[in-house]
């Protein structure tokens, strides 16, 4: 039986990139609007097959599975008319703990997200005159990373909401920022840690080149670990002289880790040429084993980001060589540019 697809949410404003990538994996790109496509509908595949297939693409935030249109002139309307959905799809199923109740819209459409807003207060307010034990289990948190059982809707416009119950989230994510974090750049790596499941810890060596001015530095530090940031500029904020932090004014192309020295982590975020910064930072640092872990930002504001993206996923690629559990991610707090990160091979 042909999929139904999957409504695929992104950074709104990069709509055409995700289609593009999805076109690229052999998959229908079919309606879209600001922060979201349609894809793989009409695919001759089962929807697990669509989802481990769109889990790993770059530019996807989270997946709707098998999303059904609800439409409504109005806020009750559309309330009600998700209600039954959501009352039709539970039949035979025991919901015992908490579960995710997710509502979001397009950012980029004024007024979309008061109406989002109203329409989830009348159908929680529904779900509870009718079913007051789920209700009170209800959590609106998105989850984090995975898949995830509940009830998903994203508004397209004001009168249609599309309605899963199942979902799969690729991991991006808004950050609480830091006052005395030097740059908005803190927010990236400090996203990339919930994407690979691991840390900086206390004690461990992190060499982060290309530092100033010093978000990423500071990031590290403040969770105990040892770093080493290499720029010729200054650092700035919580990183300007912090204890944990040594300085080392110099070129992150020409540093060297030393004889037999391993860094657990590292770091780069550099406003230079993608494939200078893989060829000459990446590839040694890998092939080196000079690190067990990486994240690596890739700025793609003047190349072709899909075939940046096909580079990156390449055999030959340092990433796919040596790497393990590779996560290549258009990052909730990114711009232009791509997020790699990962650990090394045994």
């Amino acid at each position: 039986m042909p999929s139904t697809g999957a409504l695929v949410v992104c950074q709104s404003g990069y709509e055409g990139l995700l289609a593009r990538e999805v076109a690229g994996l052999g998959l229908a790109a079919g309606e879209s609007g600001p922060g979201w496509v349609i894809a793989g509908q009409g695919t001759a595949a089962s929807e697990e097959g669509l989802v481990a297939r769109l889990g790993g693409a770059a530019f996807a935030h989270m997946l709707l599975e098998s999303p059904v249109p609800v439409l409504g002139q109005g806020v009750n309307e559309l309330a009600q008319g998700i209600m039954d959905r959501f009352a039709e799809t539970l039949r035979g199923e025991r919901i015992e703990e908490r579960w995710p109740c997710v509502f979001g819209g397009g950012p980029e459409i004024t007024g979309l997200g008061r109406r989002v807003a109203s329409v989830e207060a009348a159908f929680r307010e529904l779900l509870r005159r009718k079913l007051g034990r789920v209700a009170r289990l209800a959590s609106s948190e998105r989850p984090r990373l995975g898949p995830a059982r509940g009830l998903f809707v994203w508004f397209t416009d004001f009168g249609k909401a599309h309605v899963a119950r199942s979902a799969h989230m690729n991991g991006p994510c808004r950050m609480a920022d830091d006052d005395a974090a030097p740059s908005r750049s803190y927010l990236k790596v400090e996203e990339s840690y919930g994407i690979i499941g691991a840390e900086p810890a206390p004690g461990e060596t992190v060499c982060d080149l290309g530092a100033a001015p010093g978000g990423w530095s500071y990031s590290a530090a403040k969770r105990g670990a040892h770093v080493v940031a290499v720029d010729n500029g200054p650092m700035k904020g919580g990183a300007l002289g912090h204890p944990l932090i040594d300085h080392r004014c110099d070129d992150a192309f020409g540093f060297s880790p030393g004889k037999n020295a391993v860094y657990d982590w590292l770091f780069s975020d550099m406003l230079e040429d993608p494939q200078k910064v893989v060829e000459s930072i990446v590839r040694p640092w890998l092939a080196g084993r000079w690190c067990r872990r990486f994240v690596v930002n890739l700025k793609f504001g003047r190349v072709d980001p899909i075939a940046l993206l096909a580079s990156l996923r390449s055999e030959g690629s340092p990433f796919m060589l040596h790497g393990d559990g590779v996560r290549i991610v258009h990052l909730y707090h990114d711009r232009e540019e791509l997020t790699v990160m990962g650990s090394l091979k045994p």
